[in-house]
């Protein structure tokens, strides 16, 4: 199994470090523009292997493109990362650019990859990929939304005063502070449902800190979060490269499920081998339609902004 990650910024070298960790892949390519610095994050992070306990083989390129051929997964990291007060939809026209370019690349050294999308605003760059690469839907996904439940589930997590594992939450919609669609109603403590032990005011607070917790580590950080972002993208890697059949939510291409369509918005996926194996429909109640209805407009809102 060899997995590509472009971008070897701090989200990049996450991921890679995260992937070899797991020890699941045989090798993992690391691409960056900057001459030298994919080669020395990889060399850096293969120091660590025998400390780490893996044999996963991390290699760095500068620009290089045939060094990632026969990738069976490729992670686009790259672009521009936010700074503080800066949404992610402002990073639009820069990243579109470098995203087309790059799954350019990638596709004419591995026709047969699976690429998973990082860079912001994420789901109008996953529906670029879609329009410009002619990949079939299944092998286009975009990360956001399993970054996003990670995050729920931490403010749930805090607001019980419980372990996270013993937590579990989704968040579907757009990936951005306004679009996202945390489901409060469906979330629980070890199958029992949250609201069993919140007030729905507390509730609604994790629900605020949810959907601003990219913005509210990029104001502490002073640039986007790195350790979460990796750890979302190895979680999707290892279901897709070891057939794991689990479901997250990621940004997709839909056809009429969920009444939308001809857009890529975070819905619950079962990722295996081939990508996403399918599309999970759960019903909503009201003004969770309500919601995903109006993320969806503004993820059109941005798309129309794209040159195709």
């Amino acid at each position: 199994m060899k997995v590509t990650v472009v971008g070897a910024g701090a989200v990049g070298e996450s991921c890679a470090e995260y992937i070899a960790i797991k020890n699941f892949a045989s090798e993992v390519v690391l691409v960056d523009i900057k001459e030298g610095f994919a080669e020395g994050k990889a060399m850096d992070l293969m120091q660590t292997a025998s400390l780490n306990g893996f044999d996963t083989k991390i290699v760095g390129t500068t620009g290089d493109y045939s060094k990632t051929a026969g990738s069976d997964i490729c992670v686009i990291t790259s672009g521009i990362a936010r700074k503080p007060g800066m949404s992610r939809d402002e990073l639009l026209g820069i990243n579109a650019g470098i995203v087309k370019s790059v799954s350019s690349s990638l596709i004419e050294h591995s026709p047969n990859t699976i690429i998973i999308v990082v860079s912001n605003p994420m789901d109008t760059m996953t529906y670029l990929v879609h329009k410009t690469t002619g990949l079939p839907k299944n092998r286009i996904i975009g990360m956001g939304g399993a970054l996003d439940s990670a995050r729920f589930k931490y403010r749930l997590a805090e607001a019980l005063e419980a372990p996270i594992s013993d937590v579990d939450g989704m968040v579907i919609g757009g990936h951005s502070d306004k679009g996202m669609v945390p489901l409060t109603r469906l979330a629980t403590r070890n199958s029992v449902p949250v609201s069993e032990f919140l007030s729905e005011e507390r509730l609604e607070q994790v629900k605020q800190d949810t959907k601003v917790g990219g913005a509210t580590l990029t104001g502490l950080l002073g640039t986007s979060a790195w350790y979460a972002p990796g750890a979302a993208v190895s979680g999707l890697v290892q279901a897709i490269a070891c057939d794991q059949k689990k479901i997250y939510p990621c940004s997709a291409l839909l056809d009429g499920e969920y009444g939308l369509s001809d857009l890529c918005i975070g819905v619950p996926v079962v990722l295996g081998r081939n990508g996403i194996e399918s599309i999970v429909e759960i019903n909503l109640s009201d003004a969770e339609k309500e919601h995903l209805a109006a993320s969806a407009d503004a993820v059109k809102t941005n798309n129309a902004n794209l040159e195709l």
